[in-house]
Formats: C-alpha cells, sequence, structure tokens
C-alpha cells in the first residue's frame, strides 16, 4: 500500500477553505489546523500566522505534513491541544456514511462522517470552545449533504453563532464555509 493513498489529497473543499482562510487569518494569529491531512493547507497559511499548527490522527497524514514543513501533533482532533488559539480550521469528514460503505484504512478518517455526516463534527464543535481564545474564530468546510442548517444548530447549542462566509457548487452538493465565534450577547447574560 503506497502512503499516499493513506493521506486526503487537496480537493476542491481544501481549496474553497483554503480561500476563507487566506482573508481570515492575522499576522498576529494562533491557528490550528484540525485534520490537516497532506498539510497544503497549512503550509500555504504559516507565513500568515504568528503560529500555525496541525492535527491529524492519521499517521501517514502527520508525515505528510511535516514533510511540508508543518509542525503537526498525531492526536484525535483536538485532544492533548491546550490553546489558547485564535483560529481553527476544519475540513472534516462530512460524507454521510452506511457501515457498508467503511474502507477500514486510513483514509477514511478524511471520509467517513457517520450516517448523518456530522458524527467528527459534533465531537469537534463540543470541544472547540475549550480551546479557543475569548474572541477566536472557526472556519469550518461542510456540504450539502451533511446538513448545513443542522451544523448551525450544533454551533447555537453550543453557544456561538455562525454564518456562511463562502460556498462553492458541486456536481451532486454545495459545498460551504462556516464562520463561527463565541455568542458575545450570551456571555454576557
Amino acid at each position: 500500500m503506497n502512503t499516499g493513498d493513506q493521506v486526503y489529497p487537496p480537493a476542491e473543499d481544501s481549496f474553497l477553505l483554503l480561500r476563507a482562510a487566506l482573508r481570515e487569518v492575522k499576522p498576529d494569529d494562533r491557528v490550528l489546523e484540525v485534520g490537516t491531512g497532506s498539510g497544503y493547507i497549512a503550509a500555504t497559511l504559516m507565513s500568515r500566522a504568528a503560529i500555525l499548527v496541525g492535527t491529524d490522527i492519521n499517521p501517514h497524514a502527520v508525515v505528510s505534513a511535516r514533510a511540508r514543513g508543518v509542525e503537526v501533533v498525531r492526536t484525535d482532533l483536538l485532544a492533548g491541544i491546550s490553546g489558547p488559539v485564535d483560529l481553527i480550521l476544519f475540513n472534516p469528514p462530512y460524507l454521510p456514511t452506511t457501515p457498508g460503505e467503511r474502507m477500514d484504512d486510513w483514509l477514511e478518517y478524511a471520509l467517513d462522517g457517520g450516517p448523518t455526516g456530522r458524527a467528527t463534527i459534533e465531537r469537534f464543535v463540543a470541544d472547540a470552545g475549550r480551546v479557543l481564545s475569548p474572541f477566536g474564530r472557526v472556519l469550518l468546510l461542510v456540504s450539502s449533504l451533511t446538513g448545513p442548517d443542522e451544523v448551525r444548530e450544533l454551533f447555537a447549542r453550543e453557544g456561538f453563532v455562525s454564518f456562511v462566509v463562502d460556498e462553492e457548487a458541486l456536481d451532486d452538493e454545495r459545498l460551504y464555509v462556516f464562520r463561527a465565534t463565541r455568542d458575545l450577547c450570551r456571555m454576557w447574560l
């Protein structure tokens, strides 16, 4: 098995998230890319942020991202990360996947979103506030197949406001980049 076959290559969703991130990142930001994969996005942004670190559970992806010069922690989502970070980027596994469709390899971690496409997104959103600075931002890529309204509701339940900052139509789905920040009105109540 070729190690490259076990790492999600940059594709339309990667390019869309990078486009949004290039508009969002600030020179003094501490940036965390969750699920950095090949390191394509992180490597492109390294010179634009004060600190940039990636995480990935896939050991092949960690090797690939490090080869691009990205500092990577091998972990599951945000486990072991203490923060605070100013900007979190995440292109999660968002494809609705039945047990019969599972591939049972490392690439599956980049693709398998569970039955609703939101299994990993739910875990991420529930933990993001723990590492995010008070005025930090999250850029999360989702698909029309994932249920964008349901993702916005996940953010709202965790005390975030979210809205679409970029989108792109593909053949059988539409991709969205959500920007989420803490709901400051709720924080002060």
